[in-house]
């Protein structure tokens, strides 16, 4: 009896692939803002964990904060400063615009977006870190606040498992809203296959960093779109309108893989620029594998 398919948006949590994840942490090399102490420096200056520096003591400072010893070398008086570390707050931003539903033999593009936010979420509450859901369609924007509560992966599963793949939506503009709308410095990942006017996009993406939100863009892509594959008379249809146009593939094989290996490039290098992680995801691999990279690349930076 075929096995009937689950509509509370457990399926996108592979227990495989969470038992082999749990060992690393999801760090930001960043500093964060949160209200609980966590695994992530902060911008502020504190008195807990781990000493950063010394600087001259001022009319008013905490005399406990005073360093005897160095005193004791110099006749002048020093205070310790300390890093704070706090919890991060991360915003998983999924595009839900109907080319989102582009499908081939390796899975839909939506549904392994959605397996890595809640991937990401499960591991981020897990280690005591927020977790929030904002989601894009041709309405705007979704938000599910950030939250530290377990219960909360249920209820992002939930709305995951209810998003449906919509009209055009406007990615930049929604991008420029949550760069509005998350006020406090944020990890804020986008998960899309960013078919959009490239200047428009990357204007979106300064703005969140203008905002000290630290960006990790995750770029969801078909091996055929990369590799153009096809060997016959072929009808392509616009996902997001009512244009569609038949074509021998062999005619514009040449022009289209340059075309989209110079977007390709271009976006890429733009990310770098700007301070933007940008991670390509083939359908054809394990999302796993990409997590893996991300979270040890973090790992490695923060140290």
């Amino acid at each position: 009896m075929p096995s009937v398919p689950k509509k509370d948006g457990t399926q996108y949590l592979d227990q495989g692939v969470l038992s082999r994840l749990m060992a690393q942490t999801l760090v930001t090399p960043l500093p964060m803002e949160g209200s609980v102490a966590g695994l992530h420096k902060s911008p502020h200056r504190g008195s807990s964990v781990e000493f950063a520096e010394y600087r001259e003591y001022s009319p008013g400072d905490d005399p406990r904060l005073l360093d005897w010893r160095v005193y004791a070398r110099s006749d002048r008086f020093y205070v310790k400063e300390f890093e704070a570390e706090t919890n991060l707050r991360c915003y998983l931003t999924l595009d839900c615009s109907a080319s989102m539903s582009f499908e081939s033999e390796h899975g839909q593009r939506l549904e392994t977006g959605k397996s890595i936010a809640a991937t990401l979420a499960y591991l981020l509450i897990n280690q005591g870190d927020a977790a929030g859901l904002l989601t894009v369609d041709a309405k705007g924007v979704d938000e599910l606040p950030a939250r530290r509560n377990p219960a909360h992966v249920r209820n992002m599963l939930s709305i995951l498992a209810k998003k449906k793949p919509a009209k055009e939506a406007d990615l930049p503009k929604a991008l420029h809203e949550i760069a509005e709308r998350v006020r406090r410095r944020a990890l804020i990942v986008v998960l899309s296959d960013f078919f959009c006017d490239l200047p428009e996009l990357m204007e979106a993406i300064k703005h969140l960093r203008f905002q000290r939100h630290d960006v990790s863009l995750f770029h969801l892509l078909d091996p055929a779109e990369l590799n153009f594959s096809f060997d016959r008379p072929i009808r392509f249809v616009d996902l997001e309108g009512p244009d569609n146009l038949i074509t021998e593939p062999a005619i514009i094989r040449k022009e289209y893989l340059k075309q989209i290996n110079a977007f390709l490039d271009e976006f890429r290098n733009e990310c770098h620029a700007n301070g933007v992680e940008y991670r390509r995801v083939l359908l054809d691999r394990p999302y796993e594998d990409v997590l893996v990279s991300f979270l040890s690349d973090r790992a490695r930076k923060s140290v």
